[in-house]
């Protein structure tokens, strides 16, 4: 074998070792990837249309948390470019979107979307239920203003989760617009009892249950089996923090803090949980109305 020769055999192993060990370091960085999952939920407000100058520091915002998963509420005068985009600049490469009008829902990936299943029947914004990972996601935004309407919502919720296959990973992520009872004591002032009589009273809405703040549609999903995350890792030096209102400046009033923003999941992912907390800092203060809420998980 001549010295060319040699040359040319040593270039070719050299060549084979370094591709060898990019794919290694691939799968290795794919396969620690995939054993943790975090997720955020994130109410965006009227979809940025009030303030659009909050649209960049947003971005960067969840850029930074580098979420596995997005859900998103009020996506409003979002198309299915506008969100792929969005979801692009933050790293994620795939992207649903329930619908071009109204509140829409939506939610961004890393990881391919699969099964997308739409429905608007039924349900005052809509509901949006996809498959990630082998998890089931629904994408929850309930009626805003009427614990009836939000109970029938989450009854079409729960019979179709009872669709599907035995032990499912199932994961419902959104605004949820109604209060738990694991948050009772927390609202035990009664100051937001007056403030949604009066709503009830001037707009015709119905908030209230017999005069009293609803639990029922948080309790139905709580005997159903389905897990709070945020309480489930709660602490004897707990404080609470609400999820609504937030900084921004905006017409009318709020009310007082409350907790409206959930991730609930099945047992067979909440003993996999980590982290579940509502992200309250100087920034997400001022970003919407509402807080997000993360969720981290060591799936293996």
């Amino acid at each position: 074998m001549n010295r060319s020769t040699i040359a040319i055999a040593s270039v070719l192993i050299a060549f084979i070792v370094l591709v060898s060990s990019a794919c290694n370091s691939e799968k290795k960085e794919q396969n620690q990837s995939s054993s943790n999952l975090r997720i955020i939920s994130y109410n965006v407000w009227y979809g940025f249309t009030k303030v659009p100058e909050r649209k960049e520091s947003w971005i960067a915002w969840i850029k930074g948390q580098q979420p596995d998963i997005v859900s998103l509420q009020e996506l409003n005068e979002y198309t299915h470019e506008k969100l792929a985009d969005d979801a692009f600049s933050y790293g994620h490469g795939y992207s649903v979107l329930l619908k071009e009008e109204g509140f829409a829902t939506g939610i961004t990936s890393r990881f391919p979307i699969e099964d997308v299943q739409r429905v608007t029947e039924g349900f005052h914004h809509g509901l949006l239920r996809v498959r990630i990972e082998g998890i089931y996601f629904y994408v929850i935004h309930l009626h805003p203003s009427n614990w009836e309407t939000r109970m029938s919502e989450i009854n079409h919720i729960l019979k179709d989760i009872a669709s599907l296959p035995a032990n499912s990973k199932v994961i419902l992520a959104g605004d949820f617009n109604t209060f738990s009872p694991l948050d009772s004591t927390y609202y035990s002032q009664g100051a937001l009892e007056p403030f949604f009589n009066e709503r009830d009273l001037l707009y015709n809405e119905k908030n209230l249950n017999n005069g009293k703040l609803d639990y029922t549609v948080i309790q139905k999903l709580m005997d159903s089996g389905l897990i709070d995350l945020e309480a489930s890792l709660r602490t004897p030096s707990y404080e609470f923090r609400g999820s609504f209102p937030t900084l921004i400046e905006k017409e009318g009033e709020d009310g007082e803090p409350r907790r409206l923003d959930f991730i609930f999941t099945s047992k067979n992912l909440a003993e996999r949980v980590t982290r579940a907390e509502i992200i309250s800092t100087d920034t997400t203060l001022n970003l919407s109305d509402h807080l997000p809420v993360l969720s981290d998980f060591r799936l293996k």
